[in-house]
């Protein structure tokens, strides 16, 4: 295939591997784009010395096109784009903050820039700020979402009609089928944290990803609305922000509970009762850790089988 994303960013397939923290390392980064796709560090857990490690590492593992996802209400941000312009980093997605901030520096550098947002109103001020594409993602999606808690299908189609822009499809896709459905609906292309979260590269703990094969529809849920809206597993710590919640914490109180490197010590060291274990709500339909490779293989094979099926189909 052919289209926007493949030609935006050098890519055969229009995949790109979401950024995730404690997941997005260069052995998953590196495996995606080398099957095709567009794979993107995770800097929101890497502190800058740690992000060049990466950086590098990715480099000698692939000659294909990569990114990095740079949440922009991270600390230590003037240290991480010097770093990125120095490695030569070609493309960045930026997330959780004003896509004027650092837009114009990354683009007069070459860079290309994308930015996520979780509404129209939003794509409307990244295609202002001159962006080279959006990320549209539903609050289906793990970790932190948006507090508009629009579906991902509702707003795709909304999204497609406010701005002219590459538009790319995230929240709740990991298979052939919902690439296909998030394309018709107007997406050029999707973003897949989930299912590469739950890949044998990804650097999450053994302990993270079996549990989220177990995972059955409705056991994960979006909480922490007083700080920032987060999808996660209902596990010990959830029910601890729950009872809070429905006692009517306020955000500092909310917050010490949170404490720091939460999500670190779930998903990453393993802590499924204390850990703060963020992803999506399509891990329940996903049962088998598999190489990256091999998910790119079957989701391009799905998505083509599908779309020749459907092909003939009259109304």
């Amino acid at each position: 295939m052919e289209n926007k994303i493949t030609a935006l960013f050098k890519i055969k397939y229009p995949i790109i591997q979401g950024g995730m923290v404690w997941c997005s390392g260069w052995r998953l980064v590196s495996a995606v784009s080398n099957a095709g796709g567009l794979g993107l560090i995770g800097a929101g857990s890497m502190h800058p010395d740690v992000l060049r490690e990466h950086i590098q590492k990715t480099k000698q593992a692939t000659g294909k096109p990569f990114g990095i996802n740079v949440p922009l209400l991270y600390p230590n941000m003037d240290e991480l784009m010097k770093i990125i312009v120095d490695e030569e980093v070609k493309t960045v997605f930026t997330s959780a903050g004003n896509p004027k901030t650092w837009t114009k520096f990354l683009k007069d550098k070459g860079i290309t820039v994308v930015h996520v947002v979780s509404s129209s109103k939003f794509a409307k001020k990244c295609e202002d700020a001159g962006v080279d594409a959006v990320v549209a993602e539903g609050f289906e999606a793990g970790g932190h979402n948006g507090r508009e808690e629009t579906t991902t299908f509702a707003l795709i189609p909304q999204v497609r009609s406010a701005i002219s822009l590459p538009l790319i499809a995230a929240g709740g896709i990991a298979t052939g089928n919902a690439m296909l459905a998030a394309m018709a609906l107007g997406a050029d292309g999707v973003q897949m944290g989930t299912r590469f979260a739950m890949s044998s590269e990804s650097s999450a703990s053994d302990e993270f990803k079996n549990m989220c094969c177990s995972l059955s529809e409705g056991d994960t849920m979006l909480c922490l609305k007083k700080i920032s809206p987060t999808r996660m597993i209902k596990n010990k710590f959830y029910s601890s922000i729950e009872e809070a919640e429905a006692r009517g914490a306020d955000a500092d109180e909310l917050k010490e509970i949170l404490g720091r490197a939460r999500s670190k010590k779930g998903i990453f060291e393993g802590d499924m009762n204390e850990g703060e274990l963020e992803i999506g709500q399509i891990a329940s339909h996903l049962k088998r850790i598999i190489p990256a490779g091999e998910i790119i293989d079957e989701i391009v094979s799905e998505f083509n089988r599908t779309a020749n099926a459907m092909a003939g189909i009259r109304l």
